[in-house]
């Protein structure tokens, strides 16, 4: 039988191990990865391999050779440039003219391939995938089955809110010849993206086979530690070379133990090692061949790599050491921190947890070493959340890691284009800003700085056409310790989730372009960022109607930047203003509370016998509304005020909104001819639907409002102008049309479920329901006169419950019967 072992990975995420070692060839218990991938084949009967190579090729063909070593005849197909898994395949098709398995060569499993071949061969498939089920389904592609087995759907690399399954692609997949049909020559092509959802849409016999056994993509640093613990553990059945010592240890030929030393198992010690006295090899340690462990050493956890020497009264936790690295004496190494290949480390010097040192570095003697050493760069966390990267200012959120971010940033762009940067008034953010700057202009990026400015502002500079991004840093509302730095696109819309990953990878493999001096960036300012943002804005509502009008506006601009923007504006527009709070301040900032901001408003409204009262959240995104009769809106409300109001002026055919808005929203855009577009739930999923052709107006569920017309983001001073706008062509006042809003009755629960239990929750749901659902984010339940949805939050460990129904209490009712199945799912 032939079998195809697709090797040409470079393994970016394993770095600095793979540095210069392909990944498949990354020892797992002093064997190549690919070599039990190799010995697994031979056990089930695959004596025919042909292996697909790209990444440092030669490395795995002086390895194998033509694999008469193991038992088989091998084969290679070289990718001159990147092909793709289906690509890949296909270049080597001259070898493939019957049936054949493919598989990955740098995965740990042992799962029974001959099932999964005997599947296809029973059910006449063209292609059967191996699939498995695991915890966490986020970063791979799930498929969805039917009963007999044949392929539903399939989903890559879901968010939470889309995991209707937990049964993933293994990448192990047996195919027939004329899978070619579906192979493009000469580009690339991927089988789960493209040449298996075009089989299912051909009505090709696609199969999914659950497989048994263990499996577990090795791709990352933790992952590949793992890994060997999984090994010494028995769960996966690998051949671990060496002969048995004792119960869990291992110890290959030429191997050497001082009587003094200690080996507590589960170990393994490689070949032609070197023990000395008063060692202590703890627990899931993993030695190479030729390692040297001097006097006194104290080892647990770790994994150390070929020709490596391990100094005397070192201490190594969690470690995992390159190839050749020289440890000397009184070295300490603390959980998660990775040497790469012939790295040098001096006397008693300390290596952080999770700090990684590229190869060929040198730590000098008494060095303190807590970020990572890459091109003498520093190393530090750098994660993406809901809203951007966020943090302890001056704690997580350094100028270190400032710093770094902005580097991955840059490297992402090409050299000389030019990113706008912004801030609020706190010190936090001034401090990081300038770190950003630097980090983008040592990476070759142009920077526009409009120092003090509010978010809206800064999307709409970058929107003009010449910069390619930006980023702010502001302070966290409802926190003041927190300090967040986020990130846009080219059109000012909040960066997308493949565009964060994409940064965050640069950060975690610290692998940032750094120019040469004549190619570092500039600094600019736009002194008149204020007054195009304020013209442009004009520009979208007919200023005679509204200055005929004569409203009478109270607003709180919240000691935000907006106040800058907003008193020339509305004096254009004919409006009596009362400002308050009219002025920058980072403590009022700090202080901020939306709800009590509009007590205040409601009572200046009904006082002053104002049209129209605002809250302007500090950043310039968020509205709260108060109506002339001194009534504060919900979102919702508002939300429902200005689909009724906007309906007729639409700029397009339709309004997009989170799938967890109030069904009345529907039936309101229904009546005014509107079509309504449902989207996640997140801010950056609605600032897509308003870059789509046609999508007029968009709102989320916490007072975020946003025009396409004028720019595709949230922007509450727009917002407020525009619903002056409105009332004035239609001639009433904001509380008769509150008056006829229908009544929404909604309710909110969340519910503790561990990370490992997401999946499979969601799947569970899916199943169990009788009734009709809806699968845009979570999973949305519809019910008589109402609905449930089940959210998995993407920071925590919780899954939120949202339902509307006829009353509150009925809609509470809903939320908390699924908030009980979700409890009882969990235990």
């Amino acid at each position: 039988m032939k079998a195809v072992i697709m090797a040409g990975g470079e393994g970016s995420r394993l770095r600095p191990l793979t540095s210069n070692l392909p990944k498949p060839m990354m020892p797992l218990v002093n064997r190549p990865m690919m070599e039990h991938v190799v010995n697994l084949l031979a056990r089930h009967g695959f004596d025919e391999i042909v292996v697909t190579v790209a990444y440092l090729a030669s490395s795995i063909r002086n390895y194998f050779g033509d694999g008469s070593e193991f038992g088989v005849k091998m084969f290679y197909a070289t990718e001159e440039s990147p092909l793709g898994t289906a690509g890949s395949v296909r270049n080597a098709m001259a070898e493939l003219q019957e049936r054949f398995l493919v598989i990955s060569g740098d995965v740990l499993t042992d799962i029974d391939l001959s099932a999964i071949w005997a599947t296809h061969v029973e059910k006449g498939a063209l292609a059967t995938i191996g699939l498995t089920p695991v915890d966490n389904p986020l970063e791979f592609g799930i498929v969805i089955t039917r009963e007999d087995g044949s392929i539903e759907r399939f989903l890559e690399k879901p968010s939470w809110g889309q995991v209707f399954s937990d049964t993933i692609n293994t990448g192990i997949f047996v195919l027939e010849p004329e899978i070619f049909d579906y192979i493009e020559a000469g580009r690339p092509v991927d089988f789960s993206s493209e040449v298996f959802p075009k089989l299912l849409e051909d009505g090709k016999p696609l199969y999914g086979a659950v497989a048994r056994g263990y499996w577990e993509d090795v791709g990352t640093l933790g992952a590949y530690v793992t890994a060997h613990k999984d090994i010494l553990d028995g769960k996966v059945a690998v051949d671990i070379p060496g002969f048995r010592l004792a119960d869990g240890v291992w110890l290959g030929e030429g191997s050497e133990i001082d009587p003094t030393a200690v080996v507590e198992g589960p170990a393994c010690i490689g070949e032609n090692c070197r023990i000395g006295p008063g060692v202590r090899v703890g627990e899931y340690a993993v030695l190479g061949a030729n390692v040297r462990v001097r006097q006194n050493a104290d080892l647990e956890r770790v994994v150390i790599h070929d020709n490596a020497y391990i100094g005397e009264s070192t201490r190594l936790r969690g470690t995992v050491v390159g190839r050749a690295c020289d440890l000397r004496k009184g070295v300490r190494c603390e959980d998660g921190s990775v040497l790469g290949d012939e790295c040098f480390v001096a006397e008693e010097a300390f290596i952080g947890a999770d700090v990684k040192i590229y190869p060929f570095k040198t730590v000098e003697s008494g060095a303190v070493i807590n970020s990572s050493i890459v091109w003498e760069s520093k190393g530090a966390r750098s994660l993406f959340g809901r809203n951007g990267v966020v943090g302890l200012a001056n704690v997580d959120v350094t100028p270190e890691v400032a710093t770094r971010l902005a580097l991955a940033f840059a490297t992402t762009l090409k050299v000389d284009s030019t990113v706008v940067t912004s801030r609020d008034s706190s010190r936090s953010a001034r401090m990081l800003k300038r770190a950003i700057m630097a980090g983008l202009n040592a990476g070759g990026i142009n920077v526009i700085d409009l120092e003090v400015a509010t978010v809206p502002v800064t999307r709409f500079h970058i929107n003009t056409g010449q910069p390619v991004g930006g980023l702010t840093v502001r302070i966290e509302q409802g926190d003041p310790q927190l300090v967040g730095i986020h990130f846009f696109d080219a059109t000012g819309a909040d960066m997308s989730e493949d565009a964060q990953r994409k940064i965050e990878r640069y950060v975690n493999r610290e692998d940032f372009r750094r120019v040469l001096p004549g190619e570092i960036g500039d600094i600019t300012f736009a002194p008149r960022a204020l007054e195009n943002y304020a013209i442009s804005l004009e520009e979208t509502v007919d200023i005679k109607a509204v200055r005929e009008a004569g409203f009478k506006v109270v607003i709180d601009y919240s000691y935000g930047s907006t106040a800058f923007v907003m008193p020339n504006l509305l004096s254009k527009l004919g409006a009596d203003v009362l400002a308050v709070n009219p002025y920058v301040s980072t403590a009022g900032v700090l202080e901020f509370d939306a709800q009590e901001h509009a007590r205040s408003v409601a009572q200046l409204v009904q006082a002053s016998g104002a049209h129209v009262g605002a809250v302007i959240d500090p950043d310039g995104e968020r509205l709260t509304l108060v109506d002339d009769e001194g009534r504060v809106l919900s979102a919702t409300d508002a939300m429902l005020a200005y689909i009724m109001l906007v309906g007729d002026r639409l700029l397009g055919d339709r309004i997009a909104v989170p799938v967890g808005a109030s069904r009345h929203t529907e039936e309101l855009a229904r009546a005014k001819g509107v079509a309504v577009q449902y989207t996640k739930m997140s801010s950056s999923a609605l600032a897509e639907a308003a870059k789509e052709p046609g999508v007029g107006f968009v709102a989320s569920l916490d007072g975020g409002f946003i025009l396409p017309g004028f720019l595709p983001a949230f922007d509450a001073a727009a917002a407020l102008v525009k619903l002056l706008d409105l009332l004035a062509h239609h001639k009433v006042s904001l509380s008769s049309v509150v008056d006829q809003l229908p009544r929404v009755h909604l309710a909110h629960e969340t519910v503790v479920t561990p990370w490992d239990l997401k999946g499979m929750v969601m799947r569970t749901l899916v199943e169990q329901t009788q009734r009709e659902t809806v699968l845009v984010d979570g999973v949305k339940v519809l019910h008589d006169n109402g609905w449930a949805l089940a959210l998995p939050d993407p920071e925590e460990a919780i899954t939120h419950v949202y339902a509307e129904a006829a009353s509150d209490t009925d809609a509470r009712r809903l939320a908390r019967e699924y908030v009980l199945r979700i409890r009882q799912l969990v235990r």
